[in-house]
């Protein structure tokens, strides 16, 4: 239903230490549940912290969908052509950043007019993207070559094309404070640690099985990665650059989000919904079921509202205060 509020649901809550998991008291609560009917099969998202607007891809109509959560509605659809995957916001740039993987290209539009700036070349397959906003720059890791291109957000042009040690790369996240980028590898089970000063893979880390998503807490440097063959979380320490902890989910996770001020993961590793783990403790700390297999997961990082996209149902939903 558009725009249609749903019941507040009550979380039920687990702590998680290596592998065990014990039963909490007490409940966690989400205040406002918003389903939006956008159509089509919406598949990545990205949101803008200082417009608020969310962009939704969806690969099979070539297009990009701009949601406004004030109206719940689907403020504009852009047309990119092509198959488009990831989508990144420079909210600093007022830069928009589109992957199109079959072209080996990432589309740069303006955050505000949504008209196109730029089409950019990135090596054949790019499809997963990060930026590095005091930087200006973005990153586009290749699901089909293992390549990690670097692109210079002024300019809008490839600046390098760094082969990576991996016949593959799946998500990717930027450490800008320390000059780090980390690339899911999924058919090595790894993460390959890209140092952004010297321009080279300096590190690998072994995570869990099929590895796809990655998050960067900015400010104590903790990587988390969604693994999507197996039922944990992979907590990586940025200074021994090893798996330090797991957290175990109820089940396989794809995509994942963290909120940088509270340093709060968000991931689609629940039972037909998000899973919730307090960063600092590295324990889950809430589950809250949705009633279906979500997609990607987005955080705004002023609201803390959550964006989830639900491709089966050409839907998304927005949770507010879990």
């Amino acid at each position: 239903m558009r725009g249609g509020r749903l019941p507040r649901r009550t979380l039920f809550a687990l702590l998680t230490a290596g592998a065990g998991a014990l039963a909490l008291p007490g409940t966690a609560r989400a205040e406002d549940v918003r389903s939006l009917d956008i159509g089509g099969a919406p598949a990545r998202l990205a949101v803008n912290p200082v417009t608020g607007l969310g962009y939704v891809t969806d690969a099979q109509a070539g297009t990009v969908s701009v949601v406004d959560p004030r109206s719940a509605a689907v403020d504009d659809v852009i047309h990119v052509g092509g198959e488009p995957g990831d989508v990144a916001v420079d909210p600093k740039a007022g830069r928009i950043y589109v992957a199109n993987p079959p072209a080996g290209t990432v589309v740069v539009l303006d955050g505000r007019s949504h008209d196109l700036v730029s089409v950019v070349g990135a090596g054949a397959g790019a499809s997963a993207l990060a930026i590095d906003e005091p930087a200006n720059r973005v990153y586009a890791a290749s699901g089909a070559t293992g390549t990690l291109a670097v692109l210079d957000g002024v300019s809008c042009t490839l600046t390098a094309l760094v082969p990576g040690p991996k016949p593959a790369l799946a998500g990717i996240g930027v450490d800008p404070g320390r000059k780090l980028a980390y690339c899911a590898s999924p058919g090595t089970d790894s993460v390959e640690v890209f140092s952004i000063d010297t321009g080279k893979f300096v590190a690998s880390v072994r995570v869990g099985r099929n590895p796809t998503g990655v998050a960067v807490h900015h400010q104590s440097g903790t990587v988390y990665v969604a693994n999507s063959g197996i039922h944990h979380m992979s907590i990586v320490d940025a200074a021994t650059r090893t798996e330090r902890k797991t957290v175990l989910l109820r089940s396989e996770s794809s995509a994942l989000a963290v909120h940088q001020g509270t340093n709060t993961v968000y991931t689609n590793g629940g039972q037909n919904g998000l899973s919730r783990v307090d960063g600092t403790a590295a324990t889950l700390s809430g589950e809250l079921s949705l009633g279906v297999n979500p997609g990607d997961v987005a955080v705004d990082q002023r609201s803390r509202t959550v964006w989830v996209t639900d491709p089966l149902h050409g839907r998304i939903f927005l949770v507010r205060d879990f």
